[in-house]
């Protein structure tokens, strides 16, 4: 389905409902940058996500947006702490929804869209899609740091601790 989409920019608004029952395809490409809270959770905002999105309407009637949005994004690798390349890819299956009342009949397979009337920001959208991809921590696929510096498991050796009251036992026990 993916096909990478010609240099040029993903329009930033458009109707999703008219956009589905027209069929529109889209693809494009979108600037780091340009998605704020996705540029606060990588190390580098250079760079662009290749998007493709198709909307159309499911056999049960409702309107529907599929694609993909894929980009090389830089993370912190969390053993070494130096910046990675992390390929990211979301696969975007949603169902476009007026308000939280029409959550109680979306299938279990597609997630809601919530977009009051007129434009909605596909951005936006885009946005949420890719940080539901980032993973919790992201480390590079070869060991980046010095083996000797990993634990090895081995449990540590406790010294007995002091008991604070071994005095009082003493006293206790002694003769008056």
């Amino acid at each position: 389905m993916f096909q990478p989409p010609p240099n040029k920019p993903l329009p930033r608004q458009g109707d999703p409902r008219k956009f589905a029952q027209q069929g529109i395809h889209l693809a494009g490409l979108v600037a780091i940058a340009e998605l704020p809270r996705l540029a606060d959770a990588v190390e580098s905002t250079e760079g662009q996500i290749a998007v493709e999105l198709q909307f159309g309407i499911g056999e049960d009637g409702k309107k529907l947006v599929k694609g993909v949005a894929r980009a090389n994004l830089e993370l912190v690798c969390q053993r070494c702490l130096n910046p990675m390349t992390y390929p990211v890819t979301s696969e975007i299956s949603l169902a476009i929804l007026w308000d939280e009342e029409d959550l109680k009949a979306l299938p279990k397979d597609l997630d809601p869209w919530i977009v009051g009337e007129g434009l909605a920001d596909f951005y936006e959208m885009i946005e949420e899609e890719l940080l539901l991809s980032l993973p919790p921590a992201a480390y590079h696929e070869e060991l980046c740091i010095d083996q000797k510096l990993l634990s090895r498991g081995e449990p540590l050796v406790e010294e007995p601790k002091k008991n604070p009251f071994q005095v009082l036992e003493q006293l206790k026990s002694s003769p008056k």
